[in-house]
């Protein structure tokens, strides 16, 4: 069985036991939180849309990170300018523990 849930306005595949890196959240580690479904896929079955009202993946905090960083350079041809930026986006790694049917 698997779900596709929605968090952060991106939406992830998953299934019981995995791990995800999703947008930061305002949660403390260790706190259960509720991701809305959007589909449902059990044994072949497919369900969406009002069928799933008041249905929901259960998923515990793990951590809280930043991701790699990217380098961000520009500059103008024959003009001397150069700029170097830098960017970490911060993310939570939660664990999917139940799926609410």
């Amino acid at each position: 069985m698997y779900a596709i849930v929605e968090t952060g306005g991106k939406q992830y595949k998953v299934s019981t036991g995995d791990t995800l890196k999703v947008e930061l959240l305002s949660v403390n580690l260790g706190e259960i939180i509720k991701l809305p479904l959007l589909l449902v896929s059990n044994e072949g079955k497919i369900m969406t849309g009002d069928s799933l009202s008041g249905k929901y993946a259960e998923a515990e905090v793990v951590f809280h990170g930043k991701a790699r960083k990217i380098d961000i350079f520009t500059y103008k041809a024959k003009k001397n300018v150069r700029r170097r930026k830098g960017h970490r986006q911060p993310y939570t790694e939660i664990k999917i523990n139940n799926i609410v049917l």
